[in-house]
C-alpha cells in the first residue's frame, strides 16, 4: 500500500474512533445510547449513530418551523413569501458554514387572493378569467345552489363548490350585482376524510367580478363568524422561484467528489402555512446541516432546500436538469424529506418511498438506521410512490428516496388537514415524530457520508 494512501486512512480511522463525543456533555453522550422516542426496542448505535443521534433536536428545528411556518406563512411558488423563506434559509445555512448559493428559475403566473375580516387573514387561488382586484362587503351564503334568484348588489357570494359549475355559480352571481364570489370547497370523492384545500376555479368564458377558491377551512369559517370580508385578488407575474444549495466540502480523502444530497421542498400551497408540508422536512435539512457540519465524512454534503414543488417538482428537476453526467455519477443518493412531523393520525406510520419500490442506496441506509435505533416495528418499505422531488433523480438514475410519516394502511393515507389553512405548527406538528425523523435520516445520511 503507498505510504501516502496508508496515512490518509490511518488519520480516517483516528477520527472516526474520536469523533462521537467531540463538544458533547457527558449527560448528551450517555443520553445517545438510551432508548429512543417512541421505539419498540432499546438501541444497538455505531460511533457515527451516537455523535448524531446526541446532536439533534426537534426542539431547535421547531425554531425555524415558527419562522416559517408562523412569520413567513404562505410560501407560493415565485411569490415574495417564498422569496422570504429562501433567503431565511440561506442565512442559517451561511451562519453554520456552509457555502450557499441560490439557483433561479423562472415559473408561471399566479393569482392569488387575501381576505381580511377582524381577527381574520387568509389566503387563496383565484380564477385567472376573473377580475382583479379589491371588493368588499357582506356574505351572501347560497350555498349549492348554481342560480341566484334575488338581488345581491354589493355582496360577497358564497357558494359551496358544486363540481363543473363554477362558471354557472360565477356567471349568476354577477348578473345579480356581487361583487365577488367565493366558492367553498369539498371533500373529493377519492379521499372524503380530508378537509378540501384552497383551490383555482376554472371558468369557461371570463367573468367580470373576483372569483375565489377558497378551502373548506375558510367556508366554514365564514359562515361560523364572518359578516362582512375584504378582499384582493392580486395577479402575480414575471416570477422567479429558487433553489437554496448549501455545500460541506469531505473533511476526509475524496478523490471522487462523491457527495450525498439531503433536501425537501419550503414552498407551500395557497391558503396553507405548511407547517408539516413542508416546513417539517425544511426545518429537519436545517437541523441535520448543523449537526452534520463538523462531523468527518468521506463524502461531501449538499443540504437542498427546493423552490416550487407544489406546482409540478419544478425546482428539483431545474436542479437535475443542468447536472452533468458526471455529475450525476458522483452522487451517491438524495434523501428527500416531505411531511416529517405530523401529529395527526392515521399518519403514525414512517414510509421509505421509492418511485420504483425497489430498495436503493438511500432506502437501505434509513431501514439500517431504523433497526440501529429500535424503530422497526414504525417504518414500512420500500415502497412505490413517486409524487414528490426524489421523482427528479430517479429519472436520472439517481439512487433517492421519499420519507414521511404516512397511513398505516398505504401512503397515500395522510393527515386528514393536509394542504389545508390548519396545516400550522400549533395543529400539525408532533416533536417526537420529528425527532424520530431526524434521528432516521441523520443516521442514514452520515453512514452513507462518511464511507
Amino acid at each position: 500500500m503507498p505510504e501516502l494512501r496508508r496515512r490518509q486512512l490511518l488519520a480516517g480511522a483516528a477520527a472516526f474512533a474520536g469523533f462521537a463525543t467531540v463538544g458533547l456533555s457527558p449527560g448528551a453522550a450517555a443520553a445517545a445510547t438510551r432508548q429512543r422516542p417512541g421505539a419498540s426496542r432499546p438501541p444497538s448505535l455505531t460511533a457515527g449513530d451516537r455523535a448524531v443521534v446526541a446532536r439533534v433536536d426537534a426542539r431547535r428545528a421547531l425554531r425555524h418551523l415558527k419562522v416559517l411556518s408562523d412569520e413567513i406563512g404562505w410560501r407560493i411558488s415565485g411569490t415574495s413569501g417564498e422569496h422570504r423563506a429562501a433567503r431565511y434559509i440561506a442565512g442559517v445555512l451561511r451562519d453554520l458554514g456552509y457555502s450557499v448559493t441560490l439557483q433561479p428559475f423562472p415559473v408561471a403566473d399566479k393569482y392569488l387572493a387575501e381576505m381580511r375580516a377582524p381577527g381574520v387573514h387568509w389566503q387563496c387561488s383565484a380564477a385567472p378569467r376573473g377580475a382583479v382586484g379589491s371588493a368588499r362587503g357582506r356574505i351572501v351564503d347560497l350555498g349549492a345552489a348554481t342560480e341566484v334568484t334575488e338581488d345581491v348588489t354589493g355582496g360577497l357570494v358564497l357558494f359551496t363548490r358544486v363540481a363543473g359549475q363554477e362558471t354557472a355559480q360565477a356567471k349568476a352571481a354577477a348578473a345579480k350585482g356581487a361583487a365577488a364570489v367565493l366558492i367553498a370547497n369539498v371533500p373529493s370523492d377519492g379521499f372524503p376524510e380530508r378537509k378540501a384545500a384552497a383551490f383555482t376555479p376554472s371558468l369557461a368564458e371570463d367573468v367580470p367580478i373576483p372569483v375565489l377558491g377558497v378551502a373548506q377551512y375558510h367556508g366554514e369559517q365564514i359562515r361560523a363568524k364572518v359578516s362582512r370580508l375584504e378582499l384582493t385578488v392580486t395577479h402575480h407575474s414575471g416570477l422567479t422561484s429558487y433553489n437554496v444549495l448549501a455545500e460541506r466540502r469531505a473533511t476526509l480523502p475524496n478523490p471522487e467528489r462523491r457527495k450525498v444530497i439531503v433536501s425537501a421542498h419550503y414552498d407551500s400551497v395557497p391558503g396553507s402555512p405548511g407547517a408539516n408540508d413542508d416546513g417539517s422536512g425544511t426545518v429537519l435539512c436545517l437541523e441535520l446541516a448543523r449537526a452534520l457540519r463538523r462531523l468527518p465524512t468521506q463524502q461531501d454534503i449538499t443540504i437542498a432546500l427546493w423552490g416550487s414543488e407544489e406546482y409540478g417538482l419544478i425546482g428539483a428537476r431545474h436542479y437535475v436538469s443542468r447536472l452533468t453526467d458526471e455529475e450525476v455519477a458522483r452522487i451517491s443518493g438524495c434523501f428527500q424529506n416531505d411531511m416529517v412531523a405530523t401529529s395527526h393520525p392515521p399518519a403514525g406510520t414512517y414510509w421509505l418511498l421509492s418511485v420504483d419500490g425497489a430498495d436503493n442506496t438511500t432506502t437501505a441506509a434509513v431501514a439500517a438506521a431504523a433497526e440501529r435505533l429500535g424503530y422497526t416495528g414504525q417504518v414500512k418499505g420500500p415502497t412505490a410512490r413517486g409524487s414528490s422531488d426524489h421523482e427528479a433523480f430517479f429519472e436520472r438514475g439517481i439512487d433517492a428516496g421519499n420519507f414521511s410519516w404516512r397511513g398505516e394502511e398505504a401512503p397515500s393515507q395522510l393527515e386528514p388537514i393536509y394542504h389545508t389553512p390548519e396545516d400550522t405548527v400549533a395543529e400539525n406538528i408532533s416533536l417526537q415524530r420529528l425527532q424520530v425523523s431526524l434521528e432516521l435520516i441523520g443516521c442514514a445520511v452520515y453512514d452513507v457520508a462518511r464511507r
